[in-house]
């Protein structure tokens, strides 16, 4: 219990952290570098376009039906596994691990990128 608070506690802190380093003899110093993506993260339209090119690229799914606020089972017509199927290529493709609790919710376009947009480790 205690290690995992500390994993979700240290994933969301962003802690500087000061390095030299040496380049052919000579020390560098001044190099800062952040625990967290800070500005690397994400910005919103990326990862719609992102999310949309998964999911036009799923073998049983019509590229035209495809926007960002559809459903996979009701206007895409996929069941459970082809939606835990897509969930996975997200994971894949953003690098990043979605928890069972929070894969089981994510059945849409829309709830896919909101969870992406706001995970700090996507990538």
């Amino acid at each position: 219990m205690a290690s995992a608070l500390r994993s979700s506690i240290l994933r969301h802190c962003r802690i500087p952290v000061s390095k030299t380093l040496t380049l052919n003899g000579s020390k560098l110093g001044g190099i800062r570098l952040m625990s967290s993506h800070g500005d690397d993260h994400l910005d919103k339209e990326e990862v719609v376009a992102r999310v949309l090119d998964v999911v036009k690229s799923f073998p049983k799914v019509d590229p035209a039906k495809v926007t960002p606020d559809v459903h996979f089972q009701k206007d895409l017509g996929l069941d459970s596994l082809d939606t835990v199927e897509i969930v996975m290529a997200l994971e894949e493709e953003f690098k990043l691990e979605i928890p069972d609790k929070e894969a089981d919710k994510i059945d849409s376009c829309s709830l896919a990128i909101e969870y992406i947009y706001n995970h700090p480790m996507a990538g």
